[in-house]
């Protein structure tokens, strides 16, 4: 199962809006002998890749997989099927599918005389596709925090300036990120002070599908020639009239979300500004942090992140961190917040 989930996050920036899945078939002596993952929507779900790669040898083995096979018929056939048509003995499950769509696998398994475990490495299996879990669970979008700051913390200098803190290779990792969303956010203040444009650039991927572009506004500041309003990708400038107004008066984050939800939007990429990271954090609202360090000193400047809500050094908000990573001259740290974890 652990292999399973270190397959599953091979397609972490390709699968949205999919689940990340890894399967791992073992022969009847318990030898793997196939190995596959969900590569992207439309594609083979990992129950194929891997069942595909055993071929005979799956016959009267087991397949352990991430998360319940499927039960339907999309744009694949169901996993199910697959399963039984090629003689698996035994399937083992880490989390069931809250997909009311997709669930009962492990029901139509157990029909056709297949011996199903289930709960294997549920935490772990959870939190590595969290992504997909957390709107199923908590009726809203998946929240990721991504920021770029000097080694110091400063996401600009004194004099305003911040293009570029990070290299070019940080900021094409940046755009896959985008690309795998289907949200970004931002604040107004970011939006009046750098007029970006917040789209995936051409190149990232040529099957690329631009996310919605949300500029959070409380009083409709942002100007008919913002970069932001182009024709690139669809934009919503959320007001605290359209949204509903928080106790501050300004727009309320909760409601922003569940709006979002409403529409669609399961995977929101929070970019824009400290103010508005510092929101996010005071109400709870950050799932996944995405840090890019750049090797660079300024001593002076806005700090990355605003107002918290953390006064004293035993409320800091602490992060797991999962994954460390080079990225040209920079580095890139992802992590958890540790109470949502433990949540």
């Amino acid at each position: 199962m652990r292999r399973a989930i270190e397959l599953a996050a091979r397609g972490e920036l390709t699968t949205p809006p999919n689940p990340e899945v890894g399967c791992v078939v073992l022969d009847p002596a318990g030898r793997p002998v196939g190995e596959g993952w969900h590569e992207r929507p439309g594609g083979p779900h990992a129950e194929i890749e891997a069942l595909t790669r055993a071929g005979d040898r799956a016959r009267g083995g087991t397949a352990v997989v991430t998360l319940e096979p499927c039960d339907h018929t999309g744009r694949t056939g169901p996993c199910t099927r697959a399963l039984i048509e090629a003689g698996v003995r035994r399937v083992v499950v880490a989390v069931a599918d809250p997909n009311p769509v997709a669930a009962g696998g492990t029901a139509t398994l157990r029909a056709h005389g297949v011996d199903v475990e289930t709960g294997v490495l549920a935490d772990a299996a959870a939190r590595a596709n969290a992504r997909w879990l957390t709107p199923f669970r908590t009726g809203r979008p998946f929240v990721v925090w991504k920021f770029a700051a000097t080694l110091d913390g400063r996401s600009a200098a004194a004099d305003g300036t911040s293009r570029w803190i990070t290299g070019p290779d940080a900021r094409a990792d940046v755009h896959r990120l985008r690309a795998a969303v289907d949200t970004v956010v931002a604040g107004v203040g970011t939006v009046l002070a750098d007029d970006p444009q917040l789209t995936a650039r051409p190149g990232t991927d040529h099957t690329v599908r631009q996310p919605l572009r949300v500029v959070v506004d409380t009083s409709g500041r942002t100007p008919a020639t913002a970069r932001v309003r182009d024709d690139e990708a669809p934009t919503w400038i959320a007001t605290a009239e359209d949204v509903g107004a928080a106790p501050d008066g300004r727009v309320d984050l909760a409601k922003l979300l569940h709006r979002l939800h409403e529409r669609g939007q399961r995977y929101v990429l929070l970019e824009g500004g400290p103010t508005l990271a510092g929101a996010f954090w005071r109400v709870g609202l950050v799932d996944r942090v995405v840090g890019y360090v750049a090797p660079a000193l300024l001593g002076a400047g806005p700090a990355a992140l605003a107002d918290a809500g953390v006064t004293t050094i035993g409320a800091a908000i602490r992060l797991d961190v999962s994954d460390v990573a080079v990225v040209g001259g920079d580095i890139r740290i992802t992590g958890t917040p540790q109470e949502l974890r433990k949540a």
